[in-house]
């Protein structure tokens, strides 16, 4: 393959790792079973929490770059505003999908705030790279302040399940922007970074040990800096306030969180790079491959038709972290063969046909 070939291919290996991360994270939220195991068990789920869905949605900001490389690269107006157009049918799409996720009781979709992704981005097709890398900066400096004039828990049931006001102008405002589970402060740092990055040749050959070096560094580094500031800040604040300000869970999104997720997502990328090239005929790789290009397929499917199904049978509240995880991972294995046997027949999956149709 090509680098050029060779690197979408491995954006689409990175991106079925996604969509399984996601998968155990949201099927263990969904069954509210994310304590409800053995420690060791909640370890390891908890290590998806927030990385699998970062490194969505960087891969979608990278995918983002190379498809207006073209147009960026020549500043052609017509490619240019063709870019635009398609960007904006995607942001509607995504925009509308996300809602009907949302209307059927999925309140953890990222789809809606996909949307908003897109539109940045239409705007963004030829602003240079110093400033896209700046206006990350902003992002996440805004971010973080606002955790501390903002009230966080705004909307939120006790639980942190629920959105009880996502129904009102305000609180869908409030969550698309602030407090949700993707806002777009931080989120939108992620994607940012994701299309900065896919304007960059840190994927060639000669740079892919140091990509991968740098990011697990810096997932030990930014780990560390946080146990540290928890730690030292627990004299002065409440255990609670120190979490709050420096964890580097998903919620709420700290700085730390954010660039801790963001080396992770790099150093799964970095890897995916290296197993296609050096596995890019093996089955199980190709499999994976088709999964990531099916992606938007099967993040609706594992809500509509995997948490559906549970619904059916009266197991959504199951409450059973073992079984949350082994549901996932049998629904994801099913994942891979339909995967397999659709792109034996189509090149796209039926959800990307229909927005590929639309944009």
């Amino acid at each position: 393959m090509s680098h050029s070939t060779q690197r979408i291919t491995a954006l689409d290996f990175a991106r079925a790792w996604a969509i399984f991360g996601m998968i155990i994270v949201n099927y263990k939220l969904a069954m509210q079973a994310e304590n409800n195991g053995a420690k060791w068990l909640i370890e390891i789920a908890g290590l998806f929490e927030g990385r699998a869905s970062a490194l969505f949605v960087m891969l979608a900001g990278l995918g983002v770059s190379l498809m207006t490389r073209k147009a960026r690269s020549s500043m052609n107006k017509d490619l240019i505003l063709n870019n635009r157009r398609s960007l904006y049918r995607r942001a509607i799409f995504l925009l509308i999908t996300g809602m009907l996720l949302l209307l059927v009781g999925w309140s953890a979709d990222i789809l809606h705030y996909y949307a908003g992704f897109m539109l940045v981005a239409a705007g963004l097709i030829t602003v240079s790279n110093n400033r896209i890398l700046g206006l990350t900066v902003v992002i996440l400096l805004a971010s973080q302040l606002f955790l501390i004039v903002f009230d966080y828990s705004k909307g939120w049931d006790t639980t942190f399940h629920e959105y009880a006001s996502l129904w009102t102008i305000e609180g869908f405002f409030r969550n698309l922007l602030f407090n949700g589970f993707h806002p777009l402060f931080p989120w939108l740092s992620f994607f940012l970074f994701g299309m900065w990055m896919g304007r960059q040749r840190w994927l060639d050959p000669e740079n892919r040990l140091k990509l991968l070096l740098y990011s697990l560094l810096g997932i030990v580094f930014f780990e560390m800096v946080s146990y540290s500031l928890i730690q030292w800040t627990s004299s002065v604040l409440d255990n609670e306030s120190t979490s709050y300000l420096f964890t580097t869970k998903p919620m709420p999104p700290t700085i730390l969180y954010v660039l801790s997720a963001t080396c992770s997502a790099i150093a799964i990328i970095a890897v995916s790079v290296y197993i296609v090239d050096k596995f890019e005929k093996s089955l199980l790789v190709q499999t994976l491959i088709n999964t990531g290009q099916l992606s938007l397929t099967h993040y609706i499917g594992h809500v509509v038709i995997g948490l559906g199904f549970l619904e059916a049978v009266g197991r959504l509240d199951n409450g059973n972290l073992a079984f949350a995880i082994a549901y996932g991972c049998g629904y994801f294995i099913i994942s891979l063969y339909f995967s397999y046997r659709w792109r034996r027949w189509l090149t796209r999956g039926p959800i990307e046909l229909l927005m590929r149709r639309l944009g």
